[in-house]
């Protein structure tokens, strides 16, 4: 059962790290926040705005996920169970203004807030599972959540990100190229 303390930790992360993001992200130019860096590839070759987009359809896709471990036994979130459509997918994150990003996120988080708001004690043991991470409770899946933001931040602020997901397999996501400022 989560405690208190711990759930209290949880949701000033979930503000703290959110919002170091969007802070650093609100100082770049349109044209900078459009351009994606030569030598990266997969994730670490997504300008800002796909960066802010992929942010944006995670968060949906994790709230999805707690929310089906909150009311289903051990679900298997492996296949994308976002329920609600993002303002703009990642094919068409250059599509909108930077501060539309921005917005965004905070509407999306504060929506994560209000869910995380009614989730009792008991509830963030509960158990989800996916390829990709395999077993997670809640409250792991939840954390999650600042812990990618702060990888992204780290990546496109040009500096290693202290955070590494570890995968169920055991293996370790590619090394980033990070995007120089």
């Amino acid at each position: 059962m989560a405690t208190q303390k711990q759930i209290t930790e949880l949701l000033t992360k979930m503000n703290d790290e959110r919002e170091t993001l969007l802070t650093s992200v609100a100082s770049f130019s349109e044209n900078d926040a459009e351009s994606n860096p030569p030598e990266g590839e997969g994730e670490a070759g997504w300008s800002i705005k796909e960066q802010l987009s992929h942010l944006a359809e995670m968060e949906v896709s994790y709230r999805a996920w707690v929310q089906r471990a909150l009311v289903e036994e051990r679900p298997d979130v492996s296949k994308h169970t976002a329920t609600e459509p993002i303002a703009v997918p990642q094919s068409e994150a250059h599509s909108i203004d930077l501060q539309s990003h921005i917005t965004q996120l905070r509407r999306l988080r504060e929506q994560t807030l209000d869910l995380i708001k009614t989730i009792s004690p008991d509830g963030y043991e509960r158990i989800l599972y996916t390829n990709a991470f395999g077993e997670l409770t809640v409250l792991q899946c939840l954390r999650s959540y600042y812990r990618h933001d702060r990888m992204h931040a780290a990546q496109i602020e040009g500096r290693q990100s202290d955070y590494v997901p570890r995968w169920a397999d055991g293996q370790q996501e590619p090394k980033r190229t990070n995007r120089l400022r």
